[in-house]
C-alpha cells in the first residue's frame, strides 16, 4: 500500500472513513522550553479560531516576532508571555504544560491483573484490571480487562454505563446481549459498541470462557 494511504483507505459502503492514521509520525514531546511554549501558543490561538495577525495585533508583537515564538525560535520575555496570556485566555502555567507532563504506562505481567469487585462479579465474573492511567494527556479513561467465566457463573445481560465497550473473545463460547440483539461469540470474535444499551452474557455456552473488556469514557463519567 502507498505511504501515507492507511487513512483514506476506502471503507464499505456508505461507511464513515477513519480519519487517524496509527503509523504516522506525530510530533514529538517537547524537549526544550521553547519548542513547548511555541507548541502551545499556536494550539491555543487555533483554538479559538485566531489568526496569527489577529493574536499580533492584540498582543502588540509583530506577526515575524509571534511566528518565530511559534516555532520556538525564541525564548520570549515574562513580559510577552504576559501579553500572550491575557491575549488567549490562558494561565502563563499553560504554556509548560507540554514540556513537563509525562507520559505514563502501565506493564502487566501474565496473571498479574488486579481482580476486581464489580456488579458482575456478584453473578460469578472474574474481573482482572489489566493496567490503569489515572491522569492522561487524551482526556479519556480506558479500563482493560481480563473477564472469566465458570460454572460457578451467572448470565448478566443488563450492564448499562457510560462510553464504548470493545469484547474479544480467547476462550469458550457465550450469546452476548447488546440491546434487542445477541450475539454468538467465539474465540477470535469481538464486538464494539456502545455501552449506554443494556448488555451482557445472555446465554454460557462454553465454559470456561474468557474474553477482553476494554471500556472507554471521557474522564470526568462514571462507569458507576
Amino acid at each position: 500500500m502507498p505511504s501515507g494511504s492507511s487513512n483514506r483507505a476506502a471503507g464499505r459502503a456508505g461507511e464513515p472513513l477513519l480519519s487517524q492514521d496509527p503509523h504516522a509520525v506525530r510530533e514529538p514531546r517537547e524537549n526544550n522550553l521553547e519548542r513547548a511554549i511555541g507548541h502551545a501558543v499556536r494550539e491555543r490561538r487555533k483554538q479559538l479560531g485566531l489568526t496569527s495577525a489577529d493574536l499580533a495585533a492584540t498582543t502588540g508583537l509583530s506577526p515575524g516576532m509571534l511566528s518565530k515564538i511559534e516555532n520556538g525560535n525564541i525564548s520570549p520575555s515574562l513580559t510577552t508571555l504576559q501579553a500572550l496570556a491575557q491575549a488567549l485566555g490562558m494561565p502563563i502555567t499553560g504554556f509548560f504544560r507540554r514540556y513537563e507532563e509525562v507520559r505514563n504506562a502501565v506493564f502487566v505481567k501474565a496473571g498479574e491483573g488486579i481482580e476486581l469487585e464489580r456488579r458482575g462479579t456478584r453473578a460469578g465474573h472474574q474481573y482482572n484490571l489489566l493496567g490503569h492511567i489515572h491522569e492522561n494527556t487524551s482526556g479519556v479513561t480506558v479500563e482493560p480487562y481480563l473477564i472469566t467465566l465458570t460454572t460457578d457463573s451467572d448470565v448478566f445481560p443488563t450492564f448499562q454505563h457510560a462510553g464504548l465497550e470493545f469484547l474479544y473473545m480467547l476462550e469458550g463460547e457465550v450469546l452476548y446481549r447488546h440491546g434487542n440483539r445477541h450475539f454468538h461469540m467465539r474465540l477470535g470474535d469481538s464486538l464494539f459498541f456502545d455501552a449506554d444499551a443494556p448488555h451482557g452474557p445472555s446465554e454460557l455456552l462454553v465454559l470456561p470462557a474468557r474474553y477482553l473488556s476494554i471500556i472507554a469514557y471521557p474522564q470526568a463519567a462514571s462507569l458507576d
